[in-house]
């Protein structure tokens, strides 16, 4: 049954999105099972922004932060469907929602969950970050004076760590993985003719590129603008871990990716937060 479930996905999309074969790993594929395992996350998200810092979204530029990009890009797409801007904001989750019901819909998978999986997802998403953890210090301790500089100037704002964090996780991924693998793979697939598993390769390879440069330099409001000093150290290991979230993605879905991303970037500015106050 498992099987059955996983064949009515849209060609173009297989190669990303069909889920494993049985069990948890089959059940927790379905968009189903990303739209309310990360439904918490986009509430939260929500209501921190607008607790702490509303101006952090309407003023982009002069902090930018990839998850706020991200979540401004969002923004922008709903100003070009005639929103304004407290409704944009406001209807920005929507879009996440709207899509993974879609997707849902589409695939024609089931909709009964198993509500202990949503637990397991949890701490499958902590064991898929901690290899980027682990790696993570070995690029930055080549990019020692930036990071000891970005240390400096955060450590006063873990909270706005958090709430980006987990704003790059749910927006980031919808941007860099379900959005941009799914028209990369249409358009190499699709429209050029080419090989599926070359098309895959050439996708993630892009995309994770893209995701990386993101990081550096950004378009925003119509223009573009700088974010963090371009670094070989941080550019490979973004473009590493691009890499990386794709794979994820390509084999558990964006629920599963989105959350380690949010769970790799809290414990960044958790250990972050500690190793600065430790010296």
């Amino acid at each position: 049954m498992a099987r059955k479930e996983s064949n009515k996905i849209p060609k173009e999309l297989a190669a990303i999105t069909e889920p494993a074969s049985v069990g948890y790993f089959a059940r927790t594929c379905r968009p189903v099972y990303a739209l309310v395992f990360l439904l918490p996350f986009i509430i939260i998200y929500e209501i921190l922004v607008f607790a702490v810092n509303p101006q952090l979204l309407s003023e982009p530029i002069n902090n930018v932060r990839g998850g706020v990009v991200a979540f401004v890009w969002i923004q922008n797409f709903l100003h070009h469907l005639g929103l304004d801007a407290k409704s944009a904001w406001l209807c920005a989750p929507l879009v996440i929602i709207i899509t993974l019901l879609a997707l849902q819909f589409t695939s024609r998978q089931k909709w009964k969950m198993h509500w202990p999986d949503l637990l397991i997802m949890a701490c499958e998403c902590i064991l898929i970050s901690l290899p980027l953890i682990i790696l993570s210090p070995i690029f930055k301790r080549l990019n020692e004076p930036p990071l000891l500089a970005a240390v400096e100037l955060h450590h006063h704002s873990f909270v706005m760590d958090i709430i980006t964090g987990i704003g790059a996780g749910i927006y980031e991924e919808l941007v860099f993985r379900l959005v941009l693998i799914g028209l990369l793979m249409l358009f190499f697939e699709t429209i050029l003719g080419v090989k599926r598993t070359k098309a895959i390769f050439i996708s993630v390879i892009a995309s994770a590129v893209l995701f990386s440069l993101h990081h550096h330099f950004v378009f925003i409001n119509g223009r573009f603008a700088q974010a963090e000093p371009f670094t070989k150290p941080l550019f490979i290991f973004r473009t590493i871990a691009g890499i990386y979230f794709a794979s994820v993605f390509a084999i558990r879905g964006f629920g599963i990716v989105a959350g380690a991303h949010i769970f790799y970037d809290i414990l960044a500015a958790i250990l972050n937060t500690w190793l600065f106050n430790h010296g």
